[in-house]
C-alpha cells in the first residue's frame, strides 16, 4: 500500500435527534455518514472539511476493507499530501438527500417502517451544510481551519462561509458557481426527465427489483458528457469503433458512455439523483450586486480555482465570485488552471493542483 495512504478506513454513521429544513419540514432522526483522517489537535483548530460533488460520498481517502479502489480524493488527502494528515484532521461526509449512508430517500420512514423514497422532504444546499455543521460541532470544533470542495462541493464550501462566517478560516471553491445558469439547469432537467420517463419510475415508489435503471443510466450518460472537455474526448475516443462485440453503438465514446451509465445504476439511487440535482439548481447567492451583498459578511480567506477546459462550470462563473469578494475587500486568490480534462479536472490527480492547495494552506498557517 502507498506509504502516503491513510490506510484502511471505515465509514461511520453519526445520529442526531432531528434537523429542521429550510422548507419547514424536519428530518427525524438525522443520520450523517462520515469518515475522518488524521488526528484532531488538542485545541481542535486543525480540522478541514472536504465536500463531495453530485455523485460522491463520504469515502474521500484511503481504502475500505477488501476494496482496491481508494477514495475519490485520495491523491490529495494523506500523510505529506496537499491535505496533510500529519497536520490536519480531515472530515468527509455524505450529503443528506444522497444515498451513501446519510438521511435520504433510502432511509426508513419511522411512521411507515418503509423507505421514504420520493416522500423524503426536499433538501437544499443550505440544509446539507447545516447537517454538516451539526457533525462538525459534535467533535467540539468551533472553527474549521478550512472547508474545500469542487462542483457541488464548491457550492457547499461557499455556503459554509456565508452561513457560518465565524466558523470558517479558509474556503476553497473549485470548478463551481454561486448559482446555476439556465444551461446548467437544462442539463439537469434532461437527466431528471430521463428518469421520470422510465416505465419503472412509478412516481418514485419503485422497488430494488424493478427500478428506473434505464432512465438513471441515461441521466448519467448525459451528465458525464458535460464532465469531459471536447479535447479530452477527442484524444481519448476520436471516431474509433468500440472494442469487443458491442452492437448498440458504432463508436468507442458510445460504449464508454453506456458503461458509465450502467455502472452508475449499481451504485446510485434514482430518487437521490433527482433530489441532489434539484438542490443544485435551486441554490443561489445571486449575481452582481446581489452576490456582492451575499458575500459582504464573510470572514474567510478564499482560494477559487477554475479550469480553462471546463464548459459545464466555465471560469467566468468563478470570476464572478472573485469579483464579489474583491469588492468586499475579502482576501482571495484566484487561479485558472489549464488542465485539459474539463469539469472533472478538480477530481483528477494533478501535481500542479496539489501544490496550489498545499501552498494556500501553508500561507494561512504563516498568517495565523
Amino acid at each position: 500500500m502507498d506509504p502516503k495512504s491513510v490506510g484502511i478506513i471505515e465509514t461511520k454513521i453519526a445520529k442526531f435527534d432531528s434537523l429542521a429544513l429550510d422548507n419547514g419540514e424536519t428530518i427525524e432522526p438525522l443520520e450523517i455518514a462520515y469518515e475522518t483522517y488524521g488526528t484532531l489537535s488538542s485545541n481542535k483548530d486543525n480540522a478541514i472539511l472536504v465536500c463531495h460533488a453530485l455523485s460522491g460520498d463520504a469515502h474521500a481517502a484511503g481504502y475500505h476493507e477488501g476494496e482496491k479502489k481508494p477514495g475519490w480524493w485520495d491523491f490529495y488527502i494523506g500523510p505529506d499530501k496537499a491535505f496533510d494528515t500529519n497536520k490536519y484532521f480531515v472530515i468527509s461526509t455524505n450529503v443528506i438527500g444522497g444515498c451513501k449512508g446519510s438521511s435520504g430517500p433510502l432511509s426508513i420512514n419511522g411512521k411507515t417502517g418503509k423507505p421514504f423514497k420520493s416522500s423524503f422532504p426536499f433538501v437544499s444546499i443550505h440544509d446539507m451544510v447545516r447537517a454538516e455543521e451539526r457533525l462538525v460541532s459534535s467533535f467540539g470544533i468551533e472553527r474549521l481551519f478550512a472547508v474545500a470542495g469542487g462542483s457541488m462541493g464548491g457550492m457547499q464550501a461557499l455556503e459554509w462561509s456565508v452561513a457560518y462566517p465565524d466558523k470558517v478560516l479558509n474556503c476553497i471553491v473549485m470548478a463551481s458557481t454561486s448559482e446555476h445558469s439556465a444551461q446548467q439547469i437544462a442539463f439537469n432537467e434532461v437527466g431528471r426527465q430521463a428518469i421520470l420517463s422510465d416505465p419503472f419510475w412509478n412516481d418514485g415508489d419503485y422497488s430494488e427489483d424493478s427500478k428506473p435503471s434505464k432512465g438513471l443510466a441515461l441521466a448519467r450518460m448525459m451528465g458525464h458528457i458535460t464532465y469531459l472537455s471536447d479535447a479530452m474526448m477527442r484524444e481519448k475516443f476520436g471516431r474509433k469503433p468500440p472494442k469487443g462485440n458491442i452492437k448498440s453503438t458504432d463508436f468507442a465514446v458510445g460504449s464508454y458512455l453506456i458503461y458509465q451509465g450502467e455502472s452508475f445504476v449499481d451504485r446510485f439511487d434514482a430518487n437521490s439523483y433527482i433530489y441532489v440535482t434539484k438542490a443544485l439548481d435551486h441554490y443561489s447567492l445571486g449575481l452582481g450586486k446581489e452576490l456582492t451583498k451575499a458575500l459582504s459578511n464573510v470572514r474567510a480567506r478564499y482560494l477559487v480555482i477554475a479550469y480553462t477546459s471546463d464548459w459545464l462550470y466555465p471560469p467566468y462563473q468563478s470570476e464572478e465570485i472573485v469579483k464579489a469578494l474583491e469588492v468586499n475587500a475579502i482576501p482571495v486568490t484566484f487561479l485558472e488552471l489549464n488542465n485539459p480534462a474539463g469539469h472533472d479536472s478538480f477530481l483528477l490527480p494533478s501535481e500542479e493542483q496539489a501544490s496550489v492547495l498545499q501552498d494556500f494552506l501553508l500561507s494561512s498557517e504563516r498568517d495565523l
